[in-house]
């Protein structure tokens, strides 16, 4: 879609469907898809981060995951969320990124014991992420990111999906493959694990951890942008 027939296009609002959007990107409109990167964005950056325990390794793989599903989004059905089509081509793309670092992969299907598994033990285990305990109840949003990036793969997604994204047991399932039993044992297991680290202070700061603020979204905006826009003049020249 361009030129003449972005003008005369149904004007893009915040109430536009993803349907509608992921159709008029498909059809080449680049608002569209920018819009549909802004609504999504933290969404996609929490699940990348809860894989990659890296703010500039999630935002990498976030632009690369953009540029997969632009390229795909020909494939997309509307009888699908795009929020899901989207959590799962950053999945794929944050455990891609594991692999090749030779890091563990997180394998959904995975059963794991974690009987003898406590916060003390893995948090402990790495002295320098533990804030100094004077200063726990002032620096709780620290603590927290450093609690769950302490968390066994596994759980780690479900936790971040679940209670800090707040999408439904259905959802998780539907976005990492796995059962819905399976995402409840996971997250209520993860969340007894915080628990153990944060006692009452949890419930507090679920909501400010792993902040998205207005600069990342712009960068990570702009930088598929970018990238199309290269993509389409070499495409012409």
């Amino acid at each position: 879609m361009h030129g003449a027939a972005l003008a005369t296009a149904t004007a893009l609002t915040d109430e536009t469907t993803d349907t509608a959007l992921a159709a008029r990107a498909a059809d080449g409109d680049d608002a569209a898809f920018e819009r549909i990167m802004r609504r999504h964005n933290r969404l996609l950056f929490r699940t990348a981060r809860s894989i990659l325990k890296s703010d500039a390794e999630a935002e990498d793989a976030l632009q690369e995951a953009y540029l997969r599903a632009w390229r795909a989004l020909g494939s997309f059905r509307s009888e699908a969320r795009l929020s899901t089509w989207l959590v799962r081509i950053v999945i794929n793309e944050a455990l891609g990124r594991l692999r090749r670092h030779r890091a563990q992969v997180l394998a959904s299907d995975a059963t794991i014991d974690l009987a003898d598994v406590s916060m003390q033990d893995v948090v402990e285990g790495n002295p320098d992420d533990r804030p100094d305990q004077s200063a726990m109840r002032s620096e709780v949003r620290a603590l927290m990111e450093v609690c769950i990036d302490a968390l066994p793969a596994a759980f780690r997604t479900v936790f971040m999906l679940r209670a800090v994204e707040e999408l439904s047991v259905d959802e998780v399932a539907a976005a990492l493959g796995l059962p819905q039993a399976t995402v409840r044992t996971r997250f209520f297991r993860a969340r007894g694990l915080l628990r153990e680290g944060l006692a009452r202070n949890i419930d507090h700061a679920l909501a400010d951890a792993f902040s998205f603020d207005g600069a990342r979204c712009d960068r990570i905006v702009a930088g598929v942008m970018a990238r199309l826009n290269d993509r389409t003049d070499k495409a012409g020249a």
